[in-house]
């Protein structure tokens, strides 16, 4: 038998010790590192069907032949913009998200519509259960394979016989190898399974999904290191209690990490949302003070977003400051603007924010409207719901250009908005007949413009 070897890791970040102590050096979380036994021994998972092959050479960027390198398209406009295009073949994709929000849905919807063979590999269910939902969703996926396995040698051995073309995996977190001698989930697991099929999908450029379990911090499970060897890391984001999804990219070797996906939650799975900014406007008759329209950008996709604001009187003495899907800090920093450069009395009233739809935006360009919807509810005074803007708010109180303001204006204009506000400073090179676009300079003049 090959010589044991039991060494000591932290089950938070994945640090390894050669004896145990109370506190991780690293995170500094207590009662985490746990002993887990290593096989020492030459590790050989994925055993090729093919001869033995050579070592690689060395090769020149221009011998490099990528001409072949083909995206994968999944049928799906979501997951192909935020993957950049599509699967990039023999890549590893690492799908992170909260308990019940929908990831195993999602790459079963997907694997059910692929044109390619796919084998989706479950740890969690049986295959009834997946035959259950595989119904709900579509009744047709002849290329779907459906496998219930946690050992690695096992699933490789079905691979060599199917000969799948991608290969989905939920989830990495039960999956387990003989080459470790420790229980499902623990860090030398999960770190040993994910670069055994690491030599799979490169040494067969078949691409491969996996699905993580998250923390209770949000981050992915296991030692840090998973998504540094993986290629692209997905966000799955979004409330059980709304039905929207959002789909973000942190990490991606092949492509832009600043796209966006949402996703409607049905009964018959998840529905794709191809014009966001319908869904993120609420449809109102009548015109209500603290609301003003944003134009954003998601990566290459413009939205059109709804700010809201209250402004009431601190009855408790000390202002309250709340935000929901807006920087608290920048808010801070805006009200000190309309203090000292507009002459709003605000440093005595409590003031609330909320981006609706239940999205978090970090882009500058919306400081104009979340100005604009904050003097409405202080004023009692509505915002025409014709009306959007797009401007970044500088700490002297003037409006700052933001990047690609025709893309935004083209969004506002399609939409049916009649006015938006845009700094000065842009550079306009393109007339637009079907709106009226409004420059400003300083937030003065859009108090002018909007109460008179």
């Amino acid at each position: 038998m090959a010589k044991l070897k039991t060494s000591f890791f932290c089950q938070n970040c994945g640090t390894q010790y050669a004896k145990w102590q109370g506190q991780c050096n690293a995170c500094k979380e207590w009662n985490t590192i746990v002993e887990e036994v290593i096989q020492k021994e030459e590790k050989s998972s994925w055993k090729p069907t093919s001869e033995v092959k050579k070592a690689p050479k060395p090769l020149k960027v221009t011998e490099i032949d990528s001409s072949e390198e083909v995206r994968m398209n999944t049928l799906d406009g979501e997951l192909n913009r935020v993957l950049g295009g599509g699967i990039v073949p023999g890549s590893l994709i690492l799908l992170g998200g909260e308990p019940g929000i929908g990831k195993s849905t999602l790459l079963l919807q997907i694997s059910l519509k692929l044109p390619y063979k796919t084998l989706y590999v479950s740890g969690e269910e049986s295959q009834k259960q997946i035959k259950m939902r595989a119904e709900r969703i579509t009744p047709n996926g002849d290329n779907c394979y459906i496998l219930t396995e946690t050992k690695t040698q096992n699933i490789f051995r079905q691979i060599q016989e199917i000969e799948p073309e991608i290969v989905i995996i939920d989830s990495i977190q039960t999956l387990h190898t003989d080459y470790i001698e420790s229980t499902a989930g623990s860090i030398s697991q999960i770190r040993e399974c994910t670069a055994e099929l690491i030599k799979f999908a490169k040494e067969t450029n078949v691409p491969v999904i996996l699905i993580g379990h998250i923390t209770k911090d949000g981050t992915i499970a296991g030692p840090k290191i998973l998504e540094h060897m993986v290629d692209t890391v997905l966000q799955f984001e979004g409330d059980r209690n709304h039905v929207y999804r959002i789909l973000r990219s942190l990490k991606n070797r092949f492509g832009s990490t600043a796209e966006l996906g949402i996703y409607e939650m049905q009964g018959s799975g998840l529905r794709e949302v191809s014009n966001p900014s319908e869904i993120l406007l609420s449809h109102r008759e009548e015109e209500l003070s603290g609301t003003a329209i944003a134009s954003t950008l998601e990566g290459m996709r413009p939205l059109m977003i709804e700010i809201q604001a209250l402004v009431s009187t601190a009855v408790y003495g000390t202002p309250q400051r709340s935000t929901t899907g807006y920087n608290a800090k920048r808010l801070n920093m805006l009200l000190a603007v309309l203090e000292k450069r507009a002459g709003f009395r605000l440093g005595t009233k409590d003031v609330f924010l909320n981006v609706t739809g239940g999205i978090s935006v970090d882009d500058p360009a919306i400081d104009l409207a979340v100005v604009a919807s904050i003097l409405s509810s202080n004023e009692d005074i509505a915002v025409g719901k014709d009306v959007c803007f797009a401007g970044e708010v500088g700490l002297s109180g003037e409006i700052r250009p933001v990047n690609r303001v025709e893309q935004r204006i083209q969004e506002a204009e399609k939409l049916g908005f009649a006015t938006i506000f845009v700094s000065k400073y842009n550079k306009l090179s393109t007339k637009f007949p079907g709106i009226k676009v409004i420059l400003v300079s300083k937030i003065e003049e859009v108090v002018e413009h909007l109460f008179g």
